[in-house]
């Protein structure tokens, strides 16, 4: 047994005994109250306490000098196929952050509270009217004196309500070009003048925050990396997050299961769908577009490794994913027939609703991380080399 195939076998049987009882839901969710958030941080820092993620972080903050790149993406896929919370919050993202750009007294202050989960951690990235054109945000950080006077706001922040500190982007210099102004920094979230909002969405829960600052002050201590340079801290701390990509394709092998048992039950005229032979040249579709997104992701891993990453592995792998899945989503509500209108707590809907949650979701996975056109464009530009439309 080689030693990721080992530490597969471990992480397995630390889910198997110790994952909260949850149910699994499409996508990255929020905690429903405060009681489950305290149930998913104990969750996030068994994870850690137990050596699954963090292991390439710096030895003397818990990391590991004979840590295997791909042990998170290990932890992804495990996650994934168990149905197990994946861990809560943006820490890991921020944690990116810290390592690569941090002083030391911001590794010795916030680096050992990420591990151990006593602080949760939200990205403050996203704007109303600058999304997927990130450089384009308006929020201002003015500097006063040895702070900084925040003012504006964000959206889609994910567990905002329930995070201790936020990994926040503003603009500090108006009269650059637009990546060139904008600094990262640590945000304490009880500070004066932030407000949280929860934002109802159309799968009936609250995942996302919309959050407001007024005249917000953060010490200048706590810019992450140098003034002016945010954009740099946030690009590169993002392309490590990528172990997420292998939980997907898991999401997708297993959902693709689910549709072909249900089809095996139900179908149109009361009788099961394998008999259809437009049901079964879909279902064939599918399981050849979910072999070429798994074969797609290990390649760009495996460049990665090498040091020779494409320009079109990442839009590419999330593209292909975000249509997949949400043509995928769509099937499985439509080949309940009439019973796929249910809602997803209607005990009759099958699956428990799990087809209902599933395409109520995926539309966020066309937007997060980079919209479908975001991408589209990132491929025609840098992969293909097309002029900008």
């Amino acid at each position: 047994m080689s030693d990721l195939e080992a530490f597969r076998a471990r992480v397995r049987a630390h889910i198997a005994a110790h994952a909260p009882p949850l149910r699994a839901k499409a996508g990255t969710r929020s905690p429903e109250d405060d009681a489950q958030a305290e149930i998913l941080r104990r969750w996030s820092a068994s994870l850690y306490a137990a050596g699954f993620l963090g292991g390439g972080w710096p030895v003397e903050f818990g990391g590991r000098p004979d840590a295997d790149p791909d042990e998170e993406l290990v932890v992804s896929e495990e996650l994934a196929r168990a149905g197990a919370p994946t861990a809560i919050g943006a820490g890991p993202l921020a944690a990116h952050a810290v390592i690569t750009f941090g002083t030391e007294e911001q590794r010795a202050s916030f680096l050992p509270r990420i591990r151990s989960y006593d602080d949760v951690w939200c990205q403050l990235f996203s704007e109303p009217d600058a999304g997927s054109d990130l450089a384009s945000m308006t929020t201002r950080a003015v500097r006063d004196g040895d702070t900084f006077v925040v003012d504006g706001q964000k959206v889609w922040s994910t567990n905002a309500k329930f995070a201790q500190w936020g990994y926040l982007l503003a603009r500090t210099d108006p009269g650059v070009v637009k990546q060139a102004g904008i600094t990262a920094f640590a945000l304490d979230m009880t500070t004066p003048g932030i407000d949280v909002r929860p934002l109802r969405e159309m799968t009936g829960t609250a995942d996302f925050n919309e959050v407001f600052f007024d005249g917000v002050r953060i010490p200048a201590e706590r810019v992450l990396g140098a003034v002016n340079d945010g954009w740099r801290v946030a690009t590169v701390s993002l392309a490590e997050e990528r172990a997420g990509v292998g939980g997907l394709v898991v999401r997708l092998r297993l959902n693709l299961a689910a549709l072909v048992e249900m089809a095996r039950r139900t179908g149109p005229n009361g009788r099961p769908g394998v008999e259809d032979p437009v049901i079964r040249q879909r279902l064939a579709a599918f399981a050849s577009r979910v072999e070429i997104a798994a074969h797609l992701v290990q390649a760009a891993a495996d460049r990665r490794r090498r040091g020779a990453g494409l320009a079109q592995d990442v839009p590419l792998t999330k593209l292909g994913f975000a249509v997949l899945n949400e043509e995928m989503s769509h099937f499985g509500v439509n080949l309940q027939g009439v019973a796929g209108t249910l809602g997803e707590h209607d005990p009759a809907a099958a699956g428990h609703g799990k087809w209902q949650d599933e395409f109520l979701y995926a539309k966020a996975y066309t937007i997060s991380g980079g919209s479908n056109e975001i991408m589209r464009n990132l491929l025609a530009e840098r992969a293909l080399g097309l002029p900008r439309g």
